[in-house]
């Protein structure tokens, strides 16, 4: 049995071998052959962030703004769009979502400024397999995995029972107080998408939050995610191609760096980020109780040689004991129940386990019944 206890090999921090000078990386970072970046399909230009008219190969982009006008007709178009991309992207990102953009700005320039100060002061909140929540290097706690190039804080932020702000950071010194404001805002934002992704499924308008346990009970985190230059970005990842095993997945990505890799059938495309726009994909439990109407996609990050990046990923999930199971209104003779009831505590211990490891997590541990 494995345990949660400890993380099983001394943890490294890969930002201080980033900034130790190292011209090669370690061999626990280096993906086998068949799994590098250069050996896998990729519709990518390095170094590139483009406008959303470069190149018509991306994510969809979705205006949020006139769902809350006063035109019909404006605002089913802009439920078409979600569901389109729901069905055959699971990702999208949003622009006028109400959040703003001087908070975005200040969440990713104080978390940029954390990962700034001197290991000894990050090291305070160094973090633990049982909770993951603190300063961070690694997801799984399989011995000798293949490791990332990237560090992390996590941080839980709803229910706010499961809020300690003493785990957060305290430096920079207002982090805090923005983590608190941006998380709430995060939070409305999301419970906007599910009421639209319940409406699009021919759901009642509130039957996703519901599910989730209710928009006092429903799981809230962040990960941030730094990713330092690496001398040798073809050997590895930032992160490991994966699904993510939540409910759905709202993150501000780095301005000015691309990093975020979708599966794409055979290929990988490079999402390209939109000034002040919010990047949102479909979870495993969303892809569950749809009964795969939508689907969560593989993604991965890529790293630079030459810059680090930082991206907020907020992950907006159902309460952890409840069991989730496809809707009964999706459920026909025709399209039978895909996947067995199982709590979201105990489909995410294979993630734990394992770490990011592509859809394996939702083909294994969810039993088919067709």
């Amino acid at each position: 049995m494995i345990s949660f206890q400890a993380w099983p090999q001394p943890v490294v921090r890969v930002q201080s071998l980033a900034e130790s000078g190292l011209t090669s990386i370690p061999t626990c970072y280096i993906k086998p052959h068949s799994q590098r970046p250069t050996n896998l399909n990729t519709t990518f230009v390095p170094n590139h962030v483009a406008s959303q008219n470069d190149d018509p190969i991306d994510i969809p982009i979705i205006d949020l703004q006139d769902l809350y006008g006063e035109d019909q007709t404006l605002r089913d178009e802009v439920l078409r769009r979600v569901a389109e991309a729901c069905k055959e992207w699971g990702f999208f990102q949003v622009v006028n979502h109400g959040v703003s953009h001087e908070l975005m700005k200040s969440a990713r320039e104080l978390w940029r400024e954390f990962f700034n100060q001197p290991l000894e002061e990050k090291e305070v909140y160094a973090n633990d397999p049982i909770t993951y929540e603190g300063y961070g290097s690694r997801l799984g706690v399989k011995e000798g995995a293949i490791l990332d190039w990237s560090d992390y804080f996590f941080l839980h932020y709803m229910p706010p029972s499961l809020r300690n702000q003493a785990k957060w950071p305290s430096i920079p010194q207002s982090l805090r107080e923005v983590i608190n404001e941006y998380g709430e805002e995060v939070v409305k934002l999301g419970g906007s998408v599910l009421k639209m992704m319940s409406k699009n499924l021919g759901l009642k308008e509130d039957y996703l939050m519901n599910a989730f346990g209710g928009e006092n009970e429903v799981g809230g985190c962040l990960r941030v995610c730094f990713y330092p230059k690496c001398p040798q970005p073809d050997l590895t990842f930032g992160l490991s191609s994966h699904s993510d095993p939540g409910g759905m997945t709202i993150l501000l990505p780095d301005d000015f760096v691309s990093g975020l890799q979708v599966r794409r059938g055979n290929d990988w495309i490079t999402v390209k980020p939109v000034p002040n726009a919010f990047v949102i994909n479909i979870g495993d439990q969303i892809q569950v109780m749809s009964n795969a109407i939508y689907k969560s996609v593989e993604h991965r990050v890529i790293v630079n040689p030459n810059q680090d990046r930082v991206s907020l990923a907020f992950f907006y999930n159902p309460k952890s004991d409840l069991l989730i199971e496809p809707a009964k209104e999706l459920v026909t003779n025709e399209k039978p129940a895909l996947y067995s009831p199982m709590t979201f505590d105990e489909y995410r211990l294979y993630i734990r386990t394992k770490g990011p490891c592509g859809k394996a997590q939702i083909m294994e541990s969810l039993t088919s019944q067709t």
